[in-house]
């Protein structure tokens, strides 16, 4: 069995007016679907804690017809921002995940149920560095207004 998919990561990274920029990531095992969007969705806005705008690729989970319904019924919480098709060079969450993955690369986890943990672990020490997190917005040309 491909070890490529036996975790996957939704990053959610918050870039506030003022104050320093951090990250939030949720961890799935397998691909992602509409299900996992919405369930990380919901936990971002938990713990972050006020409307969030949502600056999204094309992924056919974002697009999904069970994400869509769960976004229209929640206007007031979401507000969804489309990057233009296959533009990973504007999306600075996949700085993040190549970050991470980079990190990862020699990663040699003893089980299956290792590599979830090591990724958040990898996520984590990410997060610590907001400096960081705030280059990614700066490389792809994202402001935060």
């Amino acid at each position: 069995m491909s070890q490529r998919r036996e975790v996957s990561s939704i990053a959610a990274l918050v870039a506030p007016l003022a104050g320093p920029t951090h990250l939030a990531a949720r961890h799935f095992p397998g691909a992602i679907h509409g299900e996992q969007v919405i369930v990380a969705l919901q936990y971002f806005r938990r713990r972050i804690g006020r409307p969030l705008v949502v600056v999204w690729d094309r992924l056919h989970a974002h697009r999904a017809k069970r994400v869509q319904a769960f976004l229209a019924a929640h206007p007031e919480e979401y507000q969804i921002e489309w990057l233009p098709t296959y533009a990973p060079e504007l999306n600075p969450e996949e700085l993040c995940n190549g970050s991470v993955k980079q990190e990862l690369l020699n990663a040699n986890p003893g089980s299956v149920e290792e590599l979830p943990r090591q990724a958040r672990r990898s996520f984590r020490r990410l997060g610590r560095r907001p400096a960081v997190l705030r280059g990614f917005f700066d490389h792809v040309g994202l402001t935060v207004t």
